[in-house]
């Protein structure tokens, strides 16, 4: 058994990609979990396909992995989220892993929607599992707002709930997060990372709109119940945790340059 083997699950996608390249730095031996059957071709990483919803192939991957850095999330299935976590502290197990570093969301305990409900449960899940564990939540990335500008854009008037407070932080800051955990011990849950400043979205959304060259009105709507009260309570952000560097102006100035 190799212990300085790092694992990461979710390779493939947008966080996944971004903690690969930084767990490469390290030195240390770094696989990589994908559901895809066609590999990359990266002679740094030695790569696994194997799935977490069905528990399918998965103990080549994990077995004498140390450290599990877990990304994968299916954000358009989240229900798959639960199993899938099932079928990696199974995994770990039977692998030897002493360290699982997991990627959660800031307001996951605060904000009923059904994917941070998911998300807490795997908190849960992770936390009784008996393997040393580390918990990471972050506020919400830029490129996932951008997405969701991208939609809300297609209409002639661009609507956004009103008062909602946001506070974006770069993936790859957070990256840099996980694998400087993954290289400690074990601590439980650590103190959030957050962005460099809280913006309410519908300044946000004009931002966006001026970056795309696109003209439209925003028109902020209230939005009702525990979801509306919790975003306008400020539930997605941790002022207190506002330890990223790059701002959304920045993100938004790349965007108009690309």
């Amino acid at each position: 058994m190799d212990d300085d083997t790092i694992l990461v699950t979710g390779a493939t996608g947008g966080l996944g990609r971004e903690v690969l390249a930084r767990a490469r730095r390290t030195g240390r031996p770094v696989r990589a979990l994908t559901r895809r059957a066609a590999l990359p071709d990266d002679p740094g990483v030695a790569w696994f396909t194997g799935d977490l919803t069905t528990g399918a192939s998965l103990d080549a991957a994990f077995a004498g992995a140390g450290t599990v850095i877990h990304c994968a999330s299916d954000t358009r299935h989240p229900k798959h989220d639960i199993p899938g976590f099932h079928h990696l502290l199974a995994a770990a197990e039977r692998g030897g892993t002493r360290h699982i570093v997991n990627i959660s969301i800031v307001g996951v305990d605060r904000i009923p929607y059904g994917y941070y409900r998911v998300k807490l449960e795997g908190e849960r899940l992770l936390a009784a599992s008996g393997t040393g564990w580390t918990n990471l939540r972050a506020t919400q990335f830029p490129e996932l707002l951008d997405k969701a500008f991208t939609v809300l854009s297609r209409l002639p008037v661009m609507l956004v709930p009103a008062g909602a407070l946001c506070q974006p932080v770069d993936r790859g800051e957070v990256a840099d997060r996980l694998v400087e955990l993954a290289l400690e011990a074990p601590a439980g849950r650590v103190p959030d990372l957050a962005g460099p400043v809280v913006q309410r979205l519908d300044r946000m959304a004009a931002g966006w709109l001026r970056a795309a060259g696109k003209r439209r009105p925003v028109l902020a709507v209230p939005l009702p119940g525990k979801l509306g009260a919790g975003l306008r309570a400020g539930a997605l952000t941790s002022p207190a945790r506002a330890v990223g560097r790059r701002t959304w102006e920045q993100y938004l100035a790349g965007k108009a340059s690309r």
